[in-house]
């Protein structure tokens, strides 16, 4: 008879969840905080690792969009395989929709320790109003 030590009763589950495979859109989500103030809003983003000159935030179609992207710069020299890897390498991105007047000059960035924080001011909307039209009268 072979005993086999009981590790606890999740034991599998946590196995399979800890995949990457489950955890993937967790590490790509930039994790934001969004603050409104009588100005405008103010969006906090965590982005660690992340230097400066790997960000660009753009404003086009009335949609705010952080973009942020990171290379392996680690060349594989040692011999020896990865067990676990969880720093991420790669590219992601997340958008805001912030409506068709705002323009890109609009927004203001500071970017200090991974931590991006921007202010953008409460635009009002340029509607311009159908003609009124009446139905006439016989």
């Amino acid at each position: 008879m072979m005993m086999i030590p009981r590790r606890n009763d999740f034991g599998l589950l946590e196995d399979i969840f800890s995949d990457p495979f489950f955890r993937e859109s967790e590490t790509k989500v930039m994790k934001t905080d969004i603050k409104e103030n009588a100005n405008g809003f103010s969006l906090i983003v965590d982005l660690p690792g992340y230097e400066k000159e790997e960000i660009k935030i753009e404003v086009e179609n009335g949609y705010l969009t952080i973009h942020a992207s990171k290379k392996n710069e680690i060349e594989e020299k040692e011999e020896g395989k990865y067990v676990r890897r969880e720093r991420y390498f790669g590219e992601c991105s997340r958008s805001f929709y912030v409506g068709e007047a705002l323009e890109t000059e609009d927004v203001c960035a500071q970017f200090n320790n991974g931590v991006l924080k921007l202010e953008i001011p409460k635009v009002e909307e340029k509607k311009e109003l159908p003609e009124k039209k009446y139905v006439r009268i016989d």
